[in-house]
């Protein structure tokens, strides 16, 4: 137990700013108390999430929602609250410009203009002692015809090509994909082999990132985190929950068993650690609506917790053992096993181990920090969706 102990202290989390700003649905952004109103705030909060869970030492941003006029003051301001700034997210969707899309569009205009943003988050990776970019385009087509399928693969290409070589040492590129949204009939990168086929021809410096979120109802995660764990290719998660489509729910809200199933993958393959910025980079992409902001952060860091934890129970031995002799219910048995174990108590000793309460969501409540940021930022313009 010492050993399954020790390595839920070392697997570490990072959270999204965007997830401590006001956000909503397509129809609504409903706007919460205490919400920070720019990048400086949002370390803040990140913060209390580490502070009370011990395993979330950085926050990702998103540019330009996180732009500020001063980056090396932002991680300066994240490393004296305790944290530090993870992976820069661009943002080339947001803007008339990129209508027919951004890095795929038909037009050339539109395309350099996103071109120069992905270039201007490295130097914001510079400005941080960023080691990740992380890229997510909502380029696509709505109609037969609209576009020339082909060449919008060499568009992206293109685009691509010119971002990696612009990386520094110890610098990467993680590409996201996505089934569908905004565009409903081609999307530019719409599956994990698109954005195999661009990072392996990219180099050993591009890598994949599996949104959990990101799937029809039925796709087998784990099959593709397996496989691109094998490959060397998975460079990092957005875990998030769905019911419908990309909800952004609180990871494990939807299917704590496909969490799960997908951290025994990433334990079997030893892709645990971050090992200070290399390997599978563990991010949380949530979007909390109706629920508040740091308890929900929080709830989410604990549900990877428990999965970790559970994963970490699983009886390799026996389970190998099961499945060379083809005992197929014997081999089931060892996972459920360890997925049925009830993993809190454990979670609780070790947090008291850490110096921690054993229950990070009711110690932030008691803490009055929600109460302390409702009173102190009643003026300015708190954060959301495009700001």
């Amino acid at each position: 137990m010492t050993a399954v102990k020790d390595a839920l202290k070392n697997h570490q989390l990072e959270l999204p700013s965007w997830a401590f700003g006001n956000s909503g649905t397509r129809f609504k952004v409903f706007s919460q108390p205490g919400v920070p109103r720019d990048a400086f705030e949002k370390a803040d909060d990140a913060a209390q999430v580490h502070k009370f869970t011990g395993v979330a030492p950085s926050m990702a941003v998103h540019i330009p929602w996180d732009r500020v006029d001063d980056y090396g003051a932002l991680a300066a301001h994240a490393r004296e609250a305790g944290i530090r700034i993870g992976a820069v997210n661009a943002n080339v969707f947001q803007d008339d410009d990129y209508r027919l899309g951004s890095v795929c569009s038909p037009f050339p205009k539109s395309r350099a203009k996103a071109l120069a943003h992905l270039l201007e988050c490295v130097d914001v990776m510079d400005a941080t002692a960023s080691t990740d970019l992380k890229l997510w385009f909502a380029d696509g087509t709505n109609y037969p015809g609209q576009d020339d399928i082909a060449a919008r693969q060499d568009r992206i290409a293109e685009a691509l090509a010119a971002v990696y070589e612009r990386l520094g040492k110890g610098q990467r590129m993680l590409l996201e994909y996505k089934l569908f949204e905004p565009s409903f009939y081609t999307t530019d990168v719409p599956d994990w082999g698109t954005a195999l086929l661009h990072c392996t021809a990219l180099g050993p410096k591009a890598q994949v990132v599996v949104d959990t979120g990101h799937h029809a109802p039925g796709v087998n995660i784990e099959f593709i985190v397996a496989v691109l764990l094998k490959a060397g290719k998975l460079g990092g998660f957005d875990f998030n929950s769905r019911f419908y489509a990309d909800d952004d729910l609180m990871v494990g809200a939807a299917d704590p068993f496909q969490l799960f199933r997908i951290m025994h993958e990433v334990v079997k393959a030893g892709a645990l650690y971050t090992g200070g910025g290399a390997g599978v980079a563990f991010m949380l992409d949530q979007c909390h609506n109706i629920e508040p902001k740091i308890p929900a952060q929080i709830r989410s860091v604990l549900n990877v917790q428990e999965s970790v934890a559970k994963a970490l129970l699983v009886d390799a031995g026996a389970l190998r053992a099961a499945q060379l002799e083809g005992d197929v219910l014997g081999a089931n048995a060892v996972l459920m096993d360890a997925y049925n174990t009830d993993v809190r108590p454990l979670l609780a000793e070790l947090r008291e181990e850490m110096g921690l309460a054993p229950d990070p969501v009711k110690a932030y409540l008691a803490a009055g920090y929600a109460e302390k940021i409702s009173a102190e930022r009643a003026g300015g313009t708190a954060a959301g969706w495009g700001a």
